[in-house]
């Protein structure tokens, strides 16, 4: 097959309709009738309503921590949960992360200091960490990456030593389990997204999992519902409440959450056998955990041996209607830090989840594999 089969030099693009990715994951149609009747029937819209509650309670039980606090998105549970830590100074931070992990710290009124991450799990080294380590120190967030589990346990140990506070961003670790235990108890606290690229889905959401009373305590409170008064002095308030709408969705999926990680684990299958002998993708596989959720496909691109960069091969499957994209886009910083720096020029996801199928995995890995096999040609004519 020639060059010129591809879209990006004039072919029909692969798929008719873009092919996202993000798990994408929602109850039936008769399911959320069924559940939005009685939504509609109570007049219970917000507010910590009877699902709302049922929700949390579920979480509780399914993470195996004492509190859940939910929120509106996982950004908002990030903020609030720094603010109900108390925290002061510097908060060392992974580098390779979204730039909403960040942002947190700064609405915290925190100070982020850059970690590099280790080149094969992607998460915070925690040698590195240590180093960094100053008299104005007051925590480490750590973030949990690709259906992986960062070095919990010795994140902790570091975190003791030096009189520190430790928390997580999990927002994509949603039912991993380490051989520690299930991501969600470690820490002063674990915060998770419902957002629809997260296995649980709510459409948008997030949650604080804590065994820690007093943090749960002043969470509540920052979260407020309105006309409830809790005894904690709060300076700050962030309208993060989870509306009933979405913990019906979240309800939903949460029973389905085994059927969909099965699904995912399926997926990721076809995927590896797929990519194995196409040289120069190199599929990441999840690190720290005994059991992962399999929510992100994501291949490190050897411009030498694929042919092309990892820019150039997202172009030509945008092209196509394949919507691979970047992980992550803090460029600022990443200079000084080799291996964040490598990462965000080399990393790529592809889909995976609800809209993913056997099939068209097989049409997107055989056109890689035309793509590696004809790289020089295909951008003869394309000089970016």
């Amino acid at each position: 097959m020639s060059a010129n089969a591809i879209a990006l030099n004039g072919a029909a693009p692969l798929f008719d309709r873009p092919l996202a990715c993000g798990q994408k994951y929602f109850p039936s149609r008769e399911r959320y009738e069924d559940a939005f009747r009685g939504i509609f029937s109570r007049q219970y819209y917000n507010n910590n309503g009877p699902l709302h509650e049922q929700l949390e309670a579920q979480l509780q039980e399914f993470l195996c921590v004492r509190h859940v606090i939910c929120t509106s998105n996982a950004i908002l549970g990030l903020m609030i949960t720094a603010d109900a830590m108390q925290l002061h100074g510097k908060v060392i931070v992974p580098a390779f992360a979204h730039p909403g992990t960040i942002q947190s710290l700064r609405w915290a009124g925190l100070e982020p200091v850059w970690c590099d991450v280790d080149i094969n799990t992607h998460m915070i080294n925690p040698g590195q960490a240590a180093a960094l380590i100053d008299g104005d120190t007051c925590a480490i967030l750590a973030v949990n990456l690709w259906g992986g589990a960062c070095q919990s346990t010795r994140l902790q140990e570091i975190a003791k030593a030096h009189g520190i506070r430790l928390f997580f961003d999990s927002s994509q670790a949603f039912g991993c389990m380490t051989p520690a235990g299930r991501v969600g108890c470690f820490g002063e606290a674990e915060i998770f997204s419902f957002h629809a690229d997260m296995i649980l889905s709510a459409g948008d959401g997030g949650c604080i999992a804590t065994n820690d009373d007093v943090l749960a305590l002043r969470a509540r409170s920052i979260r407020p519902s309105y006309g409830l008064e809790h005894p904690a002095n709060i300076v700050r308030v962030a309208n993060a409440r989870l509306s009933e709408a979405q913990a019906a969705v979240a309800l939903m999926n949460l029973e389905d959450i085994a059927i969909h990680q099965a699904h995912n684990r399926t997926l990721r299958a076809a995927w590896a056998s797929g990519l194995a002998d196409i040289p120069g993708l190199t599929l990441y596989h999840p690190v720290g955990v005994k059991e992962s959720n399999w929510q992100n496909l994501v291949v490190i691109v050897d411009e030498l041996d694929f042919g092309l960069s990892r820019d150039r091969l997202m172009k030509l499957l945008m092209v196509e209607n394949v919507l691979a994209r970047r992980c992550f886009t803090q460029v600022d910083y990443a200079a000084s830090l080799p291996n964040t720096s490598q990462l965000m020029a080399t990393c790529l996801e592809l889909p995976l989840g609800a809209q993913v199928t056997i099939e068209s995995i097989g049409r997107i890995c055989e056109m890689l594999a035309r793509t590696q096999r004809l790289a020089d040609k295909i951008w003869g004519r394309h000089d970016n």
